[in-house]
């Protein structure tokens, strides 16, 4: 599975339980420990851990891959999921909005993704 297809796959995942504002970022050539970040939101903490949840259960049930990290899914504000050559950021969007990674970001390319 290429890195295209991985955050292809999650984005999936994401979208079956309603993310929202999912964006990919293509940090290529910037970052050498990551291909893209894949960045959505779910409108309340409880909806970032069904993301979560729904990522994780896809990933292993349709591809045998786990996360190799994973952070943040106590507070589940902000959930990081490393997938290695994909890294997942589920966001409230308060959360969001304040660490403004689309911002920090901003000279990779950005794609908008339809989950």
């Amino acid at each position: 599975m290429t890195s295209e297809e991985l955050v292809e796959a999650i984005a999936g995942y994401a979208g079956d339980v309603k993310a929202i504002d999912v964006v990919r970022l293509d940090v290529r050539g910037v970052l050498d420990y990551a291909d893209f970040f894949l960045i959505c939101s779910g409108n309340t903490d409880r909806q970032t851990k069904a993301i979560h949840d729904r990522i994780l259960e896809g990933m292993k049930r349709d591809h045998d891959l786990l996360p190799r990290r994973v952070e943040g899914l106590q507070e589940a504000r902000w959930i990081l999921m490393d997938y290695l050559d994909a890294v997942i950021h589920i966001f409230t969007p308060e959360t969001r909005e304040f660490y403004s990674l689309e911002k920090l970001w901003g000279e990779v390319p950005a794609k908008a993704l339809t989950a």
